[in-house]
């Protein structure tokens, strides 16, 4: 099936790969790159920081060595980033290589391929503000139109569209509305998404976690421990507090698996959500299928 489809794939487009976690896109992306040449790049807020490579399950340097990569690791811990940090980084990237963009962050891809609204940068005085919030405090305070539009589960997206109304006096809906062209418009590349049944996905997630936690993510963990700070972006990946758990004793490595897989399977849910209603038109792919063949 993975040999069927990339034949099918044409080598002369840029290829978006969405999916949820760990339903096997970088294993897609670098059997492309493999294939018919081209630079992987990143579409994974969590993989852009340095400091987790196991945790994030970002591509090994054995992969990294097999074909071009780019935007993964490059990002200190505590560096300021967001999709409009992504879409100036990746822009240039499409006049390269072809590019083979994959990740699971579905803004990123929106922001790509439908357009991202210029919205000035937030203060750091109203950042402090809303770091001071609970995700709760926050979603109360936001218009219906912005709240429909979000992931009101994911305080990111929360607190972003909380700064930006409460910066410019201007609900999030409104920006978006006044969004300009996406540098990628339809046809101009090929869109893949990789439908991860709940009953095929879940065991690989637990599976991945136990691998993680005994393969090097307590060390990542254990080197940021002084500087873990969960309001940061960084700090908020998935199996971090997990991992910092183990290495407090407050968790059990099963107490710890059972917990990220939990978290990591309600994202997942969040991420089929999201590539249902914002990617209707892109090429769905059983994970199931490729993984077999």
């Amino acid at each position: 099936m993975m040999r069927d489809l990339i034949k099918r794939v044409p080598a002369d487009l840029p290829v978006l790969i969405a999916g949820p976690t760990a339903s096997g896109k970088s294993a897609l992306a670098l059997a492309l790159a493999q294939a018919q040449g081209g630079q992987i790049v990143n579409a994974d807020a969590s993989q852009v920081y340095d400091c987790w490579r196991v945790l994030t399950a970002r591509p090994s340097a054995e992969e990294e060595a097999q074909a071009k990569h780019a935007l993964y690791g490059h990002l200190p811990y505590d560096a300021p980033y967001s999709t409009g940090h992504w879409l100036r980084e990746v822009t240039p990237l499409l006049s390269g290589p072809r590019p083979i963009i994959v990740g699971g962050t579905g803004l990123y891809f929106s922001a790509l391929t439908q357009g991202l609204a210029d919205i000035p940068a937030t203060p750091p005085e109203v950042r402090a503000e809303a770091d001071a919030l609970s995700l709760t405090q926050m979603r109360g305070d936001l218009d219906d139109a912005t709240a429909q539009r979000i992931d009101l589960a994911n305080r990111a997206r929360v607190q972003r569209a909380w700064e930006v109304q409460r910066a410019t006096g201007r609900p999030l809906a409104h920006w978006q509305d006044d969004t300009a062209p996406p540098i990628l418009a339809p046809g101009s590349f090929t869109g893949i998404v990789l439908d991860s049944p709940k009953e095929w996905l879940t065991p690989r997630i637990e599976h991945r976690f136990d691998l993680m936690l005994r393969g090097g993510a307590l060390d990542e963990a254990r080197a940021m421990q002084d500087r873990f700070d969960p309001v940061l972006p960084a700090c908020r990946a998935i199996g971090v507090t997990e991992a910092m758990g183990v290495l407090s004793g407050t968790l059990s490595h099963d107490d710890a698996v059972a917990s990220a897989t939990i978290a990591t399977r309600q994202y997942a849910k969040r991420q089929r959500t999201w590539f249902r209603a914002r990617m209707p038109d892109w090429r769905r792919i059983a994970s199931q299928d490729l993984a077999s063949g």
